[in-house]
């Protein structure tokens, strides 16, 4: 039996402004600083990471602080929308009133692949989608957002990727990640063309990819508003091996195994090169700080943390 996929674990887009996008997904969108860090690969730029209260596997939306990025070009063999659950249609209506008071671009309140969404853009022409989930599954509000309780947003929602043509990404969706075709929708861009649902785990909201198919579009560009990888769920670390073993046997290329200490990692790219990550739901984000302080200092992995204040010296605070 293959090892199984739980839903979507994280979505790491770029910015350029990191001052400006730590302001918007907190005050605006009310999401918690969850974890302030650097990337990995990269230790001059931050990795910023916002969620829920607790930082909880599905709720994150992270973020590269690539400060010289161009801007991005949306297009072809890219990630080219991120999902935010909210509670229900009450709440679509108010978060309409708040993108009104701050002046964020948006839709109005339309149906799409069986759900009411909205969507919006942030100051770097990110592309997000607000859509109610009826409250379905656990959700851990944060006391400090400046959004009311009842319309906090409680999770990531479905990811949207675009690519020209649907039968080798279909192929690697189903045959070796075991997601399931549940229906398509047409593209609201392009009527023409259609959308392809793919759900995972239980499914639902939380568990569902999205694949547009535009053979018309140009390439994506990468860069500041664009989306750099998406991550899935897996549940826990017997389960990440059984991952890594199959990828391998399959002939797969891949990273092989990486700990980002808050979670395990394993790196590969679909048939259209867009970068997939399969990431352990544990340890978590408060293996190095309690719950309470998530996000208020500067925090690094162990074999970061001899070359703290080199790394301190070179970002700008938030």
């Amino acid at each position: 039996m293959s090892p199984k996929l739980i839903g979507i674990h994280h979505v790491t887009a770029v910015t350029a402004n990191a001052r400006l996008n730590h302001q918007f997904y907190t005050r605006v969108l009310g999401m918690r600083l969850v974890k302030k860090t650097v990337n990995q690969d990269d230790l001059s730029a931050y990795h910023l990471f916002y969620a829920d209260a607790q930082g909880s596997p599905g709720s994150d939306l992270t973020f590269f602080d690539w400060a010289h990025s161009p801007r991005q070009r949306h297009g072809n063999n890219s990630i080219s929308s991120t999902g935010l659950r909210v509670g229900g249609a009450d709440s679509l209506a108010w978060w309409i009133e708040r993108f009104d008071q701050f002046r964020v671009p948006h839709s109005p309140i339309v149906e799409r692949g069986g759900r009411a969404v909205v969507d919006f853009q942030d100051g770097e022409g990110q592309r997000l989608t607000l859509l109610e989930d009826g409250n379905t599954g656990k959700s851990f509000p944060w006391s400090g957002s400046p959004v009311p309780l009842p319309h906090q947003i409680r999770g990531l929602g479905p990811v949207t990727i675009t690519v020209p043509e649907i039968q080798s990404t279909g192929d690697l969706l189903t045959q070796v990640l075991g997601l399931r075709p549940k229906g398509k929708y047409a593209d609201p861009e392009g009527q023409e063309f259609s959308v392809q649902i793919y759900e995972m785990g239980d499914g639902g909201a939380s568990a569902e990819l999205h694949v547009r198919i535009r053979p018309d579009l140009t390439l994506f560009r990468p860069g500041s508003g664009g989306v750099h990888h998406v991550a899935f769920r897996v549940p826990d670390e017997e389960t990440y091996h059984s991952w890594t073993a199959r990828l391998r046997s399959l002939g797969i290329p891949n990273s092989g195994e990486i700990d980002r200490y808050y979670f395990k990692s394993l790196y590969f790219r679909e048939p259209n090169q867009i970068l997939f990550e399969l990431a352990t739901d544990g340890p978590g984000f408060a293996v190095d700080e309690s719950i309470s302080d998530l996000g208020n200092k500067l925090a690094l992995p162990p074999f970061l943390e001899k070359r703290r204040a080199a790394i301190e010296a070179n970002l700008q605070p938030l």
